[in-house]
């Protein structure tokens, strides 16, 4: 096989760098706490899926492909788990939970992988580097042994067409995406572009970036033959885990370490310049609590900081404030606690120990078992039906 030169310039360089920094943000959410998190696995998962793809990229761009022709096309049926991925990890984001209807959209994925898996890495090592030369070095002569198995490399003629797929599957989930942030915002009583909420604004710039990647897919196949202008999409992608990385860091705690000593005086470089008094504090709070003893609004399952903050006439910035300040907690971990509360309120009720678990969690304002058994279990440290059933033994004992 012919050695061509490698090919080292700044864009190998930006992919290179990016790649590694995928890598490293891709440990990161799965790893140590950030991976108790079912979100935070998701987004890693979604990165290293990206990352893999830059990996192929850039050893192909590089010529470095040419050396170790074995794994050519390696990272080709990750095309297929992408989208997915980001509309699950968005999923799981506004619904912090995971559904098995899930699954499905990895299925094409599932198919693919396995595709490939017979009839293209079966495949002998020469053909294998024709496939990079045709790819990257179109002019380059090829090798012309063909591979001494039987099986023939594309026998459906999905690879032929692999990039149309790609595009499509692209599209398809960047609507499904973009359509699940809008009904999120929906429920929330927010226009799209509201900045209110902080989880549902930076889904909205995940699926944006990732309508972008498909844009610069499409100029790129357009423009380019083969996967000559690969490296160019793979830039865009470096270019994106670059800011999420610069998302990170502004979001991490490290970084607000120095704030302890306002927090010792009784307020926060978060809320210093708040309008909100402390008379006016205390009675959003008296406020607060009053409401969720009485109407229980977080039995809904669509209850949001900014429903909240209407129910109680003031802005989502005081209550988020008053929540933060007064009870040490967020939003959601307030929700949680208030419906684990009511949860165990019934699971302790003799009357209602004809009700399934999965009634409860209803009931209480979750929409899955899973999602209930998760956060009961986070707070009680027992699962709703080790709770029953202990709370019913200490009873008749």
């Amino acid at each position: 096989m012919k050695q061509l030169p490698l090919h080292i310039d700044l864009f190998a360089i930006f992919i290179f760098l990016g790649t590694m920094q995928g890598y490293f943000l891709s440990f990161f959410f799965l790893s140590g706490q950030q991976r108790k998190i079912i979100s935070n696995r998701i987004l890693g998962l979604t990165i290293l899926a990206f990352v893999l793809s830059l990996t192929e990229v850039l050893m192909g761009y590089t010529n470095y492909m040419g050396r170790i022709p074995w794994i050519v096309d390696f990272s080709e049926p990750l095309n297929f788990a992408l989208g997915p991925l980001l509309f699950v990890y968005v999923y799981t984001q506004v619904y912090p939970r995971f559904d098995k209807h899930l699954w499905w959209h990895f299925v094409f994925f599932g198919f693919y992988a396995i595709y490939i898996a017979v009839f293209w890495h079966s495949q002998s090592l020469d053909l294998k580097y024709n496939g990079f030369i045709t790819a990257f070095h179109p002019n380059q002569p090829e090798l012309y042994r063909q591979a001494t198995l039987g099986l023939p490399e594309d026998p459906f003629h999905i690879r032929r067409y692999v990039n149309h797929l790609t595009l499509v599957h692209f599209l398809l989930y960047a609507g499904l995406t973009l359509v699940l942030i809008r009904n999120a915002f929906a429920k929330a009583q927010l226009t799209f572009w509201a900045k209110t909420d902080p989880v549902l604004s930076w889904a909205r710039k995940l699926a944006i970036q990732f309508s972008l990647v498909t844009i610069v897919f499409i100029i790129v196949k357009v423009s380019f033959k083969n996967d000559l202008g690969d490296h160019i999409i793979a830039a865009h992608v470096a270019f994106l885990i670059y800011g999420i990385s610069f998302y990170v860091i502004r979001q991490s705690v490290f970084f607000q370490e120095k704030q302890s000593n306002l927090l010792l005086n009784g307020s926060t470089g978060k809320y210093q310049k708040s309008s909100l008094s402390v008379e006016k504090e205390q009675h959003a709070l008296d406020k607060l609590k009053r409401l969720m003893s009485t109407e229980k609004p977080f039995l809904e399952n669509t209850l949001s900081l900014p429903i909240l903050a209407k129910k109680l006439a003031i802005s989502t910035h005081h209550l988020s404030q008053i929540i933060n300040d007064n009870l040490k907690q967020s939003f959601f971990e307030m929700l949680a606690s208030y419906r684990i509360q009511e949860a165990q309120r019934i699971l302790t009720d003799s009357t209602q120990q004809h009700l399934k678990i999965e009634e409860i969690a209803e009931q209480v304002g979750y929409n899955s078992k899973s999602a209930f058994n998760a956060a009961f279990k986070k707070i009680t440290g027992q699962t709703p039906s080790q709770y029953r059933k202990q709370t019913l033994t200490s009873k008749t004992s």
